[in-house]
């Protein structure tokens, strides 16, 4: 099954390349599109890099003028860089969800007032999108929910059973930023696993580095914990380092996660990290510029698009590391 999911993915992503590859014909029909789009984190860093390669695929393929936003994944700083697009009146805008519906609502009535294309990724805005999707609000991301529960279910295939111990590291305080580390809680308290939440702080949202010594001191103060999870894509990718810091070998805790970044496949092919949630960022990246595209041309509304379709583990790592080494997966 796990082959099939994979797979599959690799089936959208030749089907979209291909789709792109007819783009240029009604492109020439008018000006080139200017699309500014929030990427998330840092530039370059392990969960942004394939988004920021995808929307860049996209771009080229569709002749589309693509304005980059990075916010260090601070919430007050999408907002601003939203109001910093809506000024420059582009073609379209793609948005990420973390700033809260109450927080974008006013500021999409307004965008769309001055006919600009709003369409969302990562995280999802369901009310907006419900009110604009016939002007071409879209969504592209993962069922968050879903792909935490089912990273939260994978864990418990790896051995994790009722009665043990477990920590799930997240941004409890952001309830947008929560849905996923929720599904994973609730796979595992069903399964009658004993869970306790510890917060990740916005110092450590922004500094990965500061979670280190969190963890570590956790760990130390917990001998029976039994597994960690997190749905925090740069706190994965540090999870086998914590690990092989306190001298425990691959099993000895139960990791799941998310992501496919170079540290986070290394933690996954040593054993160290049991299951990493692949939500597919490069087409996170690919289809909002897509959805921009096909609205101008074509007025299709916005496509709900979920791209978390499967989770990685020790068994089926192999397969996409070269795609992963590309930056797409």
């Amino acid at each position: 099954m796990k082959n099939i999911r994979i797979a599959f993915v690799l089936l959208i992503v030749a089907v979209v390349a291909l789709s792109a590859g007819h783009a240029p014909k009604a492109q020439a029909r008018q000006d080139k599109l200017v699309v500014y789009m929030q990427m998330g984190g840092t530039e370059g860093d392990p969960s942004t890099l394939a988004r920021t390669n995808g929307a860049r695929a996209a771009a080229e393929a569709y002749g589309i003028e693509l304005v980059e936003q990075y916010s260090g994944w601070d919430p007050q700083a999408m907002i601003d860089q939203f109001n910093q697009a809506m000024a420059a009146e582009p073609d379209g805008i793609v948005i990420m969800g973390h700033p809260g519906e109450d927080a974008f609502a006013p500021l999409v009535d307004e965008a769309e007032s001055l006919g600009i294309i709003v369409t969302s990724g990562n995280n999802p805005l369901p009310n907006i999108e419900a009110k604009y999707q016939g002007n071409g609000f879209g969504y592209a991301g993962a069922d968050l929910y879903e792909g935490g529960y089912l990273t939260g279910q994978a864990m418990l295939a790896a051995g994790l059973e009722s009665g043990d111990e477990a920590l799930i590291y997240d941004i409890w305080h952001q309830e947008g930023r929560s849905v996923s580390s929720q599904g994973m809680y609730d796979a595992l308290t069903e399964a009658g696993v004993n869970v306790e939440k510890l917060d990740v702080t916005d110092e450590v949202d922004k500094d990965v580095s500061l979670a280190v010594p969190i963890l570590t001191a956790y760990i130390e103060a917990h001998p029976n914990l039994r597994a960690i999870g997190t749905q925090h894509g740069n706190i994965t990718a540090n999870l086998m380092n914590v690990l092989q810091s306190e001298g425990l070998a691959p099993g000895d805790i139960i990791v799941g996660g998310i992501d496919l970044s170079p540290a986070t496949i290394e933690g996954v092919q040593a054993g160290y990290i049991n299951a990493s949630f692949d939500q597919v960022l490069f087409l996170q990246g690919y289809y909002p510029i897509q959805q921009i595209w096909l609205t101008k041309n074509y007025k299709i509304p916005g496509l709900h698009i979920n791209t978390g379709v499967g989770i990685v583990t020790p068994e089926n790592i192999g397969e996409i590391i070269p795609l992963i080494e590309e930056g797409i997966r």
